[in-house]
Formats: structure tokens, C-alpha cells, sequence
């Protein structure tokens, strides 16, 4: 009797290994990628020689080194004088995954899933070429978009990086401008509005989602009233009160709504608090939702809650 014949399981075919790139979302060379070898490593820096070239100051000679091994990709700070920076945080070595951003003079890095087989070589000419076209157009060092880099992420890289100038956000209809000083924000103003407290500037211009960031040199002055919360605990409160306005979903107007009292006024103005009645006044005398936020002397999320429960108690109608 022959022996059964042994059925061989055919290999599943080999998948080839994911391939990444670093793409610069602002800077210098904004709009430019590079590749990462599926195994090896590339070093970042000023100088010439290096696979990755950045000619900026902050960016030492030999700056970061970026080496990718069994499908890991992992980040090593050089002992450069500025150092390097991976989602907020200065790292000596750090791995990376893909949408990691990582902060390297003034230039932010993402990275990203690629099927793109671009050579060193040609990647290296292409940020030559990406930079020389910055310098033409005269385009400042460090723009970028606030859809790509999000507000919060930003101010988290220019605190860890400790750097100092104004943060100028554009949308279609408003300028914010956030002041930094080596880190630290002291100042926040939206269409050079300064009867509106910093605070509330600050917490108004992070809920913008759409619209463009443009680093601008520090300016010599003094404010009246600079914010003397630290950078992260601004950005923690604005977060909860970001969530806390968003749940309130369609029933607080757009900022641009026009508002009155209720013709005719039928609940009783003694079922109100003090604190109501101040907004329901601010809402009779100036006739805009913005303006009652603005005038409020309490937090945008603590208006909006009262403007709300005004509207659906009927003291206000939205015109």
C-alpha cells in the first residue's frame, strides 16, 4: 500500500511592505515630500552632504536621523541645538507612525502612506527646487494650512519649541492673531478687536477648523491685560469648552445671527436669574449674537448656555 500523498498549502503571496514619506506641511518646504527606504535610515540636517538637506538656521548640521527597520520607523535627535520634536514633544529617539508630525527648524513633517517609487536623489532636487520657489514668491517661512495642522497640535510644537512671534490665522471672514512668547501665549485678539477679552479671542479662534496659519516675526509691545494662563491650560479649557458649545449643537445661532426680544414678551421677567437678565439686556441693546458674547462678561460657553435656555424659554427670537 502506497503512502497518502502529502498536500503542500501553497504560501499566501507576499504583500510588499507599506511605503512612507515625510511630507512637509509648512515651512520652508512646504509642499514637498520625501521618501523613506523600506529598510535603512536618512539623515536630516544643514549640511550638504546629508540625504535630507534643510538650509535653515535653526537646523543644525547634522540635526535627526530617521531609520526604518522590519517595518518600523523610528526617529533619533542628533544632539542638535534646537532639537527635534514629535507630536508636541522634544524626543531624544521616538518610533513613528503614520500622521505623526514631527517639528525640525521651522518646518512640520508628516508622515504619511505613499505608493510614490521617487529616488533619493530626485526627492533631494525636489526641495531644492520647493525652497527656491518659496523664496521667489516671497512666502513667509512657516504657513500652512489649519485643516492640516490643527490649531491646538500647532501651539503644542511652538510651546515644546519655545518659540516666540504672532500666530496670524486667516479664514474667509476673520484674522486672529495669537502672540507667543518663547512659547507662552500672552496675547489673542480676532479682527484687532481689543475690547474683547485675549481669553475669549483665544478660545474663539481655536474653533476654527478651516483656513490658513502664517507665522509672523514677534512684535515689541506691551498689553493691558496679557493672559497669564500657561499654554497648556488654555489648551485643556479650550478643548472643554469647545466640547461643551458643540453639544449644544443647532440650538446656538451662528455668530453672524441677528436677535431680539420676543414681541410680545409673555414669560415673566422674575422667573429670571441676574445672570440671565444681563444677557437678556445685552441681547435687547445690541441686537447680535456676536456682540452679546463679546459684551458678556462671563465665558463664551457660559453665554451661549443662557442664550440658549433664553431662545427656548421664548425671552429671545432669532431674527
Amino acid at each position: 500500500m502506497e503512502p497518502p500523498i502529502s498536500k503542500m498549502t501553497p504560501k499566501p503571496p507576499s504583500r510588499p511592505e507599506r511605503s512612507y514619506a515625510l511630507r512637509f506641511i509648512s515651512g520652508k518646504y512646504q509642499g514637498g515630500e520625501f521618501p523613506l527606504p523600506e529598510t535603512g535610515e536618512i539623515v536630516i540636517g544643514r549640511s550638504s552632504e546629508l540625504d535630507m538637506v534643510l538650509v535653515e538656521d535653526m537646523v543644525s548640521r547634522r540635526h535627526a536621523k530617521i531609520t526604518v527597520t522590519n517595518g518600523q520607523i523610528f526617529i533619533q535627535d542628533l544632539g542638535s541645538t534646537n532639537g527635534s520634536f514629535v507630536n508636541g514633544e522634544k524626543i531624544k529617539r521616538s518610533r513613528l507612525t503614520e500622521g505623526d508630525r514631527i517639528l525640525i527648524g521651522t518646518s512640520i513633517i508628516k508622515v504619511i502612506a505613499t505608493e510614490s517609487a521617487q529616488s533619493l536623489d530626485a526627492a533631494k532636487a525636489h526641495l531644492e527646487d520647493v525652497a527656491a520657489g518659496k523664496r521667489t514668491s516671497q512666502v513667509r517661512t512657516m504657513t500652512g494650512s489649519i485643516a492640516e495642522v490643527p490649531l491646538p497640535d500647532l501651539l503644542q510644537l511652538f510651546s515644546a519649541s519655545k518659540k516666540s512671534g504672532v500666530l496670524v490665522v486667516r479664514t474667509d471672514q476673520d484674522t486672529g492673531k495669537i502672540f507667543l512668547d518663547k512659547g507662552r501665549v500672552v496675547f489673542a485678539t480676532i479682527n484687532d478687536n481689543f475690547d474683547v477679552s485675549p481669553v475669549k479671542s483665544f478660545y474663539r479662534i481655536l474653533t476654527w477648523a478651516e483656513g490658513t496659519f502664517d507665522m509672523a516675526p514677534p512684535e515689541d509691545r506691551e498689553f493691558l491685560e496679557p493672559i497669564e494662563m500657561s499654554t497648556e491650560a488654555l489648551l485643556m479649557e479650550a478643548m472643554r469648552q469647545l466640547d461643551e458649545v458643540r453639544r449644544l449643537g443647532p440650538d446656538m445661532p451662528p455668530l453672524s445671527s441677528a436677535c431680539s426680544l420676543a414681541v410680545p414678551l409673555i414669560p415673566p421677567l422674575r422667573d429670571l436669574s441676574p445672570d440671565e437678565l444681563d444677557v437678556l439686556q445685552l441681547a435687547h441693546n445690541y441686537g447680535h449674537v456676536e456682540t452679546v458674547l463679546n459684551k458678556s462678561l462671563a465665558s463664551d460657553l457660559e453665554t451661549s448656555n443662557i442664550f440658549v435656555k433664553l431662545i427656548k424659554a421664548g425671552y429671545v427670537s432669532i431674527d
